[in-house]
């Protein structure tokens, strides 16, 4: 086993399993440093995402990535009691906590393993199919997106929310103090694991993002119309791909 830490893992394409290991870690503290070190903004770009989803009640959802299931959720309050939706993570620990707070809000969500370049799920079952701060982990993203895909009905849904860069320069500057310097030690202080928000600070630095990550959603051929909108000043991107008929 590598005794490599966190902060040393590739950002092109990062190692699966000590990804895996690496969220094993930070899980029992996962959702307090998010709070902490989003100001609580994650959750309303969440609720954006599922806005810009266009999901009504009694459709069908899959959440890639669900971690604790907080998009789950979202996703769940839209489609009502009629609707079906399912959470899916890669990492065992960071699924543990979904069902208990799913079933604190009273709803119906299912949450199962799975690794989003290669879901057990069919063709064409999902109205939408999303996936929030994972996909720059996965380390062949064109598969994972297509993999998305493909369990989305024709006309249906990708949404994938992710960190990228700011553009305002003084407002960059700032935020990029923060992500750099304090980000990891809050993150480190919260969870115990400073290395893996030291990660989480490279690994979003040099994600592409904006009209970049379209084109690698588009080099899937998979969609017939693709579209972004930054969140906050360009912290973090929604991307909506709409799945060919």
């Amino acid at each position: 086993m590598s005794n490599k830490s966190p902060a040393d893992l590739p950002l092109n394409s990062p190692d699966p399993s000590r990804i895996q290991a690496m969220f094993a870690q930070v899980a029992p503290k996962y959702d307090s440093a998010n709070t902490v070190l989003s100001l609580g903004l994650h959750h309303m770009w969440r609720s954006k995402l599922v806005k810009l989803s266009d999901v009504k009640k009694g459709d069908s959802v899959l959440d890639c990535a669900t971690g604790t299931g907080d998009l789950a959720i979202e996703f769940k309050k839209a489609v009502g009691p009629e609707g079906k939706v399912i959470g899916t993570d890669f990492c065992a620990e960071m699924l543990e906590s979904a069902p208990r707070k799913a079933a604190s809000k009273n709803l119906d969500i299912k949450f199962e393993l799975a690794d989003v370049t290669k879901l057990q799920f069919d063709d064409a079952t999902f109205d939408a199919v999303s996936i929030s701060f994972g996909i720059r982990n996965v380390q062949d993203r064109v598969k994972g997106i297509s993999e998305m895909a493909r369990v989305a009905k024709p006309g249906g849904r990708v949404m994938i929310l992710e960190f990228g860069q700011m553009s305002v320069p003084v407002i960059k500057q700032a935020y990029n103090f923060y992500s750099e310097k304090v980000l990891p030690v809050i993150g480190g202080i919260v969870t115990g694991k400073p290395d893996a928000y030291e990660y989480l600070q490279k690994s979003s630095a040099a994600f592409p993002c904006g009209a970049e990550f379209i084109n690698m959603m588009d080099s899937t051929e998979k969609f017939s119309k693709l579209e972004f909108v930054p969140v906050f000043g360009g912290i973090a991107y929604i991307y909506k791909g709409v799945v060919k008929g």
